[in-house]
């Protein structure tokens, strides 16, 4: 069974493809992008724990 491991960021509207592409190439795989109420965004990434 994989085990996860789970990261939560603020995903910056004017640099948000930058965060993604380093998150990315980190191994993290983005689960969904949630508005927190104020207008900012926030990412949920999950990727195997090592």
């Amino acid at each position: 069974m994989t085990k996860w491991e789970y990261q939560v960021a603020p995903i910056l509207n004017h640099a948000a493809a930058q965060i993604l592409n380093n998150f990315g190439q980190d191994g993290w795989e983005l689960v969904t992008i949630t508005d927190n109420g104020s207008g900012n965004l926030v990412g949920y990434f999950k990727r195997p724990a090592q």
